[in-house]
């Protein structure tokens, strides 16, 4: 079973930071500081950096069900990544995101948001945050959903991939719109945040729901 956030050794009375990617990039936790809003130029996971990837989480609880599971992102270590047959030749050396500063007084309130949010399919993990400013890295909380987890779907042929996210809904929404939501929001942050696995999946899915909407008109 995942750690909860509640289950750290935080002190609950001291401000914390959280690192964002996926829709928490654009859907942030509630009571963050605004001061400590910050883009994220790289993320190491200790001496293996992280890489973004849509091979993730069968979402069974927010853009799918359990009977029809949505797809959602995730961070996977280089190393691992590179044993695996990935239909993109290459993966971005940066993985762009958002630091939240959660205030003293919400720490306990925010992290039970966040595990009612982020739980299935994801753990807990620690990680360095280092400021596109160049200022002084943190040290981040970022809820990752390991190859190990039951969850994890691995490489996928992207085309099958766009169908499927045309297809999934849940309680959360279309699972497309989450796609479209993460391809916007990680072009806004920065000129060279932009994410070529995310834009060429984007890309997919709006060919197909284009095709499915003229043919139907």
């Amino acid at each position: 079973m995942p750690a909860t956030a509640n289950t750290t050794n935080d002190d609950a009375a001291s401000e914390f930071w959280l690192y964002g990617y996926g829709s928490l990039i654009w859907k942030p936790p509630p009571h963050f500081g605004k001061v400590g809003f910050t883009l994220c130029l790289v993320l190491h996971h200790g001496d293996d950096c992280l890489i973004l990837t849509f091979w993730l989480v069968l979402s069974e609880d927010h853009r799918g069900t359990p009977e029809a599971p949505g797809r959602v992102v995730t961070l996977i270590e280089r190393s691992y990544w590179e044993k695996l047959t990935d239909h993109h030749d290459s993966a971005p050396e940066k993985v762009w995101g958002v630091a939240y500063r959660i205030v003293p007084e919400k720490v306990s309130e925010v992290k039970e948001y966040l595990d009612i949010r982020e739980i299935n399919g994801y753990s807990i993990h620690y990680t360095p945050f280092y400021p596109a400013d160049g200022s002084t890295p943190m040290e981040t909380l970022v809820y990752i959903g390991t190859p190990d987890n039951e969850q994890f779907v691995g490489p996928q042929d992207p085309q099958k991939l766009a169908q499927h996210i045309l297809n999934s809904k849940g309680p959360s929404g279309l699972n497309r719109d989450y796609l479209y939501g993460l391809d916007t929001a990680l072009n806004e942050l920065s000129p060279e945040s932009g994410d070529y696995h995310v834009s060429d999946l984007a890309q997919r899915v709006r060919a197909l729901e284009h095709s499915v909407n003229g043919t139907s008109s």
